[in-house]
């Protein structure tokens, strides 16, 4: 570690952020390295360590002895304070070094309200924001992950931005800059060949332009750049690369144990559910190589907790075998079992059961909506007495704590389905008291959280309005007033932050000016509720002339051009059009291993999808 690093630790809080070292991280010889490369998390260490998609690429490009990848979070206040102060810049935890003087510097998107801190971040690190003010080849700025999907309000500051999965794409991007390094290539030689790898967008490569009504009218491809990017997708999950060790954190993280991914994708259709849609195709892991995997990583890292990661871990087409076969050891060995992402419509007592043989902690469902008729809209194709038969089944194998997840705010939502939610609070509360097979003294405890639904891209209500932070409120107090037990708790999600995760979900370049002067005002941390500062975005909104509630509250047309439409995630337009006509008729479609319903993905894995099971 740095000396001038040292110096500062003694006056901030959690030191053991920023001093590595910790049990399995990578540590290189620079001199023996061809590429450097700074995996930054725009977030907190906690936060950033829990990550899974950090863990495997920083063990795939460190298993080539010729790339070093290092990890970089974002410093708390106290620590960037210190920095300032001291005139040390943003620095990577295995060798301490500056990260200015990295080949290339990735930015994970896992939230539109983590954008701030990526500019903080590049500040802090010396580095000029905008990408047009970067001349030499490296660093090499890139992002990727979930808010990948529309990258264009960060269009600005970063040379290019990973689309789908980053097993196969990031590879090749270090390939050719280590080969455009050693031949003194430029930068827009690089992006030029860099534009032809698969999950590759170049975003200086296209040129926007807005109709009178400030819609989007054109993005156009530049210097032979491809009228659709597409995704890249790993074809075969149990092939795929998946680390064999995770860094063990000195301190204590959001999700500290081992995690096993099981699969990618969803065979649901949920038509909020982002994530749905652009992980698609469904590719599954076998039972043998979740089970090989696992042991692997309860060895490296000694966790005694092992947790299973999917979208809806249930819907695994061997889950039943896969459960027996990773109980046979984890209870042997005493590794507690975690099994989130549960669907009330297929808890079985066969699941039950095997749940039984793990340490009991709270369930979590997710109904979503408070009546029927909106589960309909949003193609939840889960019924009240599916959640109450589930919750009761819960109830009768001993458990005393069950969370419900909903959403506030979905396209057509009326007061009665505010209602609807406490009702169905309530029918799970009387579940419990009505189950005979309950232990005298006992209680139970059921907590209810409503999230402001806000619609994304690549899903069937890309085109809807988002409530507004008046509505929303309002409906919360509904809720709250409808609930008459003490045994129901509520939380609920800021109003505010809401409406600029909206804005930056679905907006265009012309936000990129926005999120500067916002940073510049002083905004970071804007996902943390104690952090945010609505005033300077409304500050920076005014001064550049923008309505974010063009952005909000406008319902957009089939016609319009969508900012992310050169993006191709697999997901045909018209399936998600199809969709969202379904669902202001209040039809369903059924998941995929009842019927296909068309929606195009599996041609970005050569046809295949593993829906069918």
């Amino acid at each position: 570690m740095k000396r001038c690093v040292e110096k500062i630790l003694q006056y901030v809080q959690k030191p053991a952020r920023y001093v590595g070292g910790e049990l399995n991280s990578v540590v290189k010889d620079p001199r023996n390295v061809d590429i450097r490369y700074a995996f930054c998390f725009p977030d907190l260490y906690e936060i950033g360590m829990s990550h899974l998609g950090m863990k495997i690429l920083y063990s795939l490009v460190n298993s080539r002895e010729e790339y070093w990848c290092e990890r970089v979070f974002a410093p708390d206040s106290d620590m960037e304070e210190q920095m300032r102060k001291n005139g040390v810049p943003l620095f990577a935890l295995e060798s301490g070094d500056f990260i200015k003087d990295f080949d290339i510097i990735g930015f994970s998107l896992m939230y539109e309200l983590c954008y701030t801190n990526v500019l903080n971040m590049l500040d802090l690190a010396g580095i000029p924001l905008k990408s047009a003010d970067r001349k030499s080849l490296t660093p090499i700025i890139c992002c990727g992950g979930p808010c990948a999907c529309n990258p264009e309000p960060m269009a600005d500051f970063v040379d290019i931005v990973f689309l789908g999965d980053g097993e196969e794409s990031t590879p090749a991007v270090l390939d050719l800059l280590n080969e455009c390094k050693k031949s003194g290539a430029s930068k827009h030689e690089f992006l030029l060949k860099a534009m032809d790898i698969d999950g590759v967008y170049v975003p200086s490569f296209y040129k926007d332009s807005y109709n009178e009504d400030g819609t989007l009218k054109e993005l156009k491809p530049l210097f032979g750049a491809p009228e659709k990017v597409k995704k890249s997708v790993v074809s075969d999950m149990n092939k795929c690369f998946y680390p064999k060790e995770f860094v063990v954190p000195f301190i204590s993280i959001v999700h500290d144990r081992a995690v096993a991914e099981i699969f990618r994708g969803c065979i649901r259709g949920c038509r909020f559910c982002q994530a749905g849609f652009t992980y698609r195709p469904i590719r599954e892991k076998s039972v043998e190589t979740i089970n090989e995997q696992s042991k692997a990583l309860i060895e490296s890292t000694g966790y005694d907790e092992l947790s299973l990661c999917s979208l809806s871990t249930s819907d695994h087409s061997q889950v039943n075998e896969m459960l027996t076969s990773l109980i046979d050891w984890t209870e042997k060995d005493k590794i507690n079992l975690s099994l989130p992402s549960l669907r009330v419509d297929n808890f079985s007592d066969e699941l039950a059961e095997k749940l039984n043989k793990v340490r009991k902690s709270s369930l979590t469902f997710a109904p979503e909506a408070g009546t029927q008729r909106l589960r309909d809209v949003i193609n939840k194709n889960v019924t009240e007495e599916e959640v109450l038969r589930t919750c009761t089944m819960a109830f009768n194998n001993g458990w005393t704590s069950v969370k419900l997840y909903f959403m506030m705010g979905l396209p057509t939502e009326n007061d009665n389905d505010i209602r609807g939610i406490a009702d169905l609070g309530m029918q799970v509360l009387h579940a419990f008291y009505k189950n005979p097979n309950r232990q005298k003294g006992t209680g139970v405890q059921i907590s209810i959280s409503c999230a402001s639904f806000i619609p994304k891209p690549f899903t069937p209500f890309q085109w809807e309005p988002e409530d507004t932070m008046e509505n929303l409120k309002r409906k919360q107090h509904l809720l709250l007033e409808s609930i008459p037990s003490k045994k129901i708790k509520v939380s609920f999600h800021e109003t505010p932050t809401s409406l600029i995760e909206g804005v930056l979900a679905r907006g265009d370049r012309r936000l990129g000016n926005v999120l500067l002067d916002a940073w510049k005002g002083g905004c970071k941390f804007d996902s943390w509720d104690d952090r945010f500062d609505f005033d300077s975005w409304s500050n920076a909104f005014k001064s550049n002339g923008i309505d974010p509630y063009f952005y909000t509250q406008r319902k957009r047309s089939f016609s319009e051009l969508l900012p992310w439409d050169h993006l191709d995630y697999g997901v045909s337009r018209k399936f998600l059009e199809r969709e969202n006509i379904k669902a202001h008729e209040n039809k369903t479609t059924p998941h995929c291993r009842i019927k296909c319903a068309g929606c195009g993905a599996n041609k970005l894995n050569g046809g295949k999808c593993d829906a069918r099971g």
